[in-house]
């Protein structure tokens, strides 16, 4: 798992004409996307004219997971492994690491302002990559708590002595370097309980990429992330948020519940199996009422009954215990945008992604109880995305493959890692640089 510490500056993503930047890595990439409810795997390559084409794909059934984690490790691997393996055939071709979503371990988001001195011989001097280096690992030293890991350290802007709103300080004299840094950690034993999985699949972690800003990355425009708006991620076990301002990531969170519980609220109500929930709140879930949803009367097969025995209940109960949930959902993200403090600079925008969004109604009910535009996110900018795998459901996995390629990452030429002993020849060099 590498610990990325690079500014996030997302890319234009035009649904009518893919776009991929210019530093854009090139090869095959994979990435998985593990829910509760579903586990995705793509398969990508970046064309010779820069964009991006999905190649393998492949999908399964969500088991061994609850609320992000890995709750079943041999559950969690058949799964993973048949998802991975139907993209690899279609890709033809072997997967040796993954790119994975980040749901697991509650994971938190933390804004910190580091200083750095930039000096030499007393006096200022040119910011250079070390400088970056360190000051993004003093950056994550502070951020350290026990018993959590750091995943992302993403520098926001950069400050050169009184200079604010700087993006890349290489070159430039100070004498001291500022950097308003990003981090988002989640709990060492979930990562390493999901590091096990994966392992067991003969696959190794390449990264782990916050999956509210996955999905940030994948639906939203050039206009969204400038102005400000939030990705509210639907998920089977969980709701991510993200919030973007000034093509910056400024915030996520992750809320403990999704659609998931809309279906045991459903089952448990109704004394339904699970699996017959499930498909009521798909065919006929809704979360605004209609004057016909008391007339139509709708089959339920009750638990342990025999000979299939069915009760009739109104279409209106159907949506009388889908609406509390879905109320609770979006109040919860207003509580928690507005204890953020970024409120106002998340702007007038909220895009819904994730499967539990495509409940007829919830855009209305988002609107209204978060007073703002809302609209569905889609992933778009990827050439040759299946039909199947086009919808805000897989958003989160599309943006996952986005960010392979370097999409949303810029200072991809420095190092984030730690840095290594010098050697004889770079301490003489160091040494009389410092004193001339």
């Amino acid at each position: 798992m590498n610990d990325m510490s690079r500014r996030f500056l997302p890319p234009s993503l035009d649904p009518e004409e893919p776009q991929r930047s210019r530093g854009a890595r090139h090869g095959l990439f994979g990435v998985l996307d593990i829910g509760t409810t579903k586990i995705a795997c793509l398969i990508g390559r970046t064309e010779t004219d820069g964009t991006l084409r999905v190649v393998g794909f492949g999908w399964q059934r969500g088991r061994g997971v609850r609320g992000g984690s890995i709750t079943d490790l041999e559950e969690a691997e058949r799964a993973i492994r048949a998802c991975v393996g139907q993209a690899e055939d279609m890709a033809d071709t072997r997967l040796r690491n993954v790119i994975v979503n980040l749901t697991c371990g509650q994971p938190e988001s933390r804004l910190f302002n580091v200083q750095w001195p930039v000096t030499q011989g007393g006096a200022g001097r040119a910011v250079d990559d070390a400088d970056i280096r360190r000051v993004c690992q003093e950056g994550r030293s502070r951020a350290a708590v026990d018993g959590r890991e750091i995943i992302h350290s993403i520098p926001l802007t950069f400050s050169v002595d009184d200079t604010t709103g700087i993006a890349d300080p290489r070159g430039l004299h100070c004498t001291t370097l500022t950097a308003r840094l990003h981090v988002i950690d989640a709990a060492t034993t979930a990562l390493r309980s999901l590091g096990a999985c994966i392992a067991r699949c003969d696959l190794d972690i390449a990264e782990l990429v916050s999956a509210p800003m996955a999905a940030g990355l994948a639906t939203l425009v050039a206009d969204e992330r400038e102005l400000g708006a939030t990705v509210i991620d639907m998920g089977g076990g969980t709701t991510g948020m993200a919030v973007f301002a000034e093509n910056q990531l400024m915030h996520t969170a992750q809320l403990p519940i999704g659609g998931a519980h809309v279906t045991n609220d459903l089952a448990r109500i109704l004394s339904t199996p699970v699996a017959h929930a499930e498909r009521l709140k798909t065919l006929f879930g809704n979360v605004e009422g209609s004057p016909d949803d008391e007339r139509e009367l709708l089959p339920v097969p009750l638990v342990g009954e025999e000979d299939h025995q069915m009760a009739k209940v109104p279409r209106s109960m159907i949506v009388n215990i889908i609406r509390p949930r879905l109320e609770e959902t979006f109040e919860m993200v207003r509580d928690r945008l507005d204890s953020s403090g970024l409120a106002r600079a998340a702007g007038s925008r909220v895009v819904l992604t994730g499967g539990a969004c495509q409940l007829s109604g919830a855009r209305e009910m988002a609107a209204r109880i978060l007073n703002r535009q809302v609209r569905l996110g889609r992933p778009h900018g990827l050439r040759g995305l299946p039909d199947s795998a086009s919808g805000p459901a897989f958003a989160t996995a599309a943006g996952l493959l986005a960010w392979a390629t370097g999409e949303g990452q810029t200072m991809q030429d420095i190092d984030m890692g730690a840095e290594r002993p010098p050697g004889l020849l770079r301490r003489i060099v160091d040494f009389l640089r410092d004193r001339m």
